[in-house]
């Protein structure tokens, strides 16, 4: 079940990256594709839809990690506590400045919110790119334990976030937004590719033999995701075929 176990864990992981990975590239590019408050709101109901659903991905592959390979949630948080402990304060500021923003109308309110929006995308970029990083380095041959060279040098691999962004404004915007977006180089099938690719190198690194459960968690772990995961990629199917259209003007948020 350990083989079961680990390509569930990483088909959550690339779905992780590829869909939220747009929105969190959106949300870096958001002063950049919306230059007033009316074109910001258009840019951010393009990635309304989407959003909350993405993180399931994310929150399914916590729940793998927790119940068939609690030694790698051991050495990640041992060893990237300060990476990781970023990466939830970003989440949590991003999601802050999404569902807060439409709360009030007064514009000082938005614009901080926009700036929380923009700050927690960037953050999570680099804090996904540093995990990544560490992992690749680990994969070729440095203990994953611990901060190493691919916690900096990793960083760079921000940027991919950005250009899938940009490719998923490509898709869904309209207007002057959508001009902007389309003079950034990023595809959204292209960029997709290569963060699976990036996630499948990373997941080389690590020692899953040593990191595993027991042969009972490892059953039930597996077992269970393997059921919920079709009705997981049922639910995501849907979602983006109700809102697979361009977004012509804002919405709540």
């Amino acid at each position: 079940m350990e083989i079961v176990a680990v390509v569930v864990l990483a088909v959550f992981v690339a779905g992780y990256l590829v869909l939220a990975g747009a929105d969190i590239g959106v949300g870096m590019l958001l002063p950049v594709l919306g230059r007033d408050a009316r074109e910001r709101r258009l840019v951010i109901a393009g990635i309304a839809p989407f959003f909350l659903g993405n993180e399931v991905w994310l929150v399914s592959a916590v729940g793998v990690v927790a119940g068939a390979f609690p030694g790698l949630e051991h050495r990640l948080l041992e060893g990237l506590f300060p990476v990781v402990s970023g990466l939830v304060l970003a989440w949590v500021v991003r999601d802050m400045g999404l569902w807060l923003r439409g709360r009030v109308e007064a514009a000082a309110w938005r614009a901080g919110c926009d700036g929380a929006i923009v700050v927690g995308s960037w953050g999570l970029a680099l804090a996904w790119a540093s995990v990544l990083g560490t992992l690749l380095v680990a994969a070729a041959g440095e203990p994953v334990s611990g901060m190493n060279a691919g916690t900096v040098a990793g960083l760079p691999l921000a940027a991919l976030f950005a250009l899938h962004g940009a490719g998923f404004a490509r898709w869904r915007l309209s207007g002057a937004p959508l001009e902007r977006a389309r003079r950034w180089p990023g595809r959204y099938a292209v960029t997709g590719v290569v963060l699976v690719a990036v996630a499948v190198l990373a997941g080389l690194g690590v020692p899953w033999e040593h990191v595993r459960a027991s042969a009972s968690a490892l059953t039930v772990t597996a077992g269970t995701t393997v059921v919920l995961l079709p009705a997981l990629l049922g639910a995501q199917a849907l979602v983006w075929w109700t809102f697979r259209g361009r977004v012509y003007s804002p919405s709540y948020l």
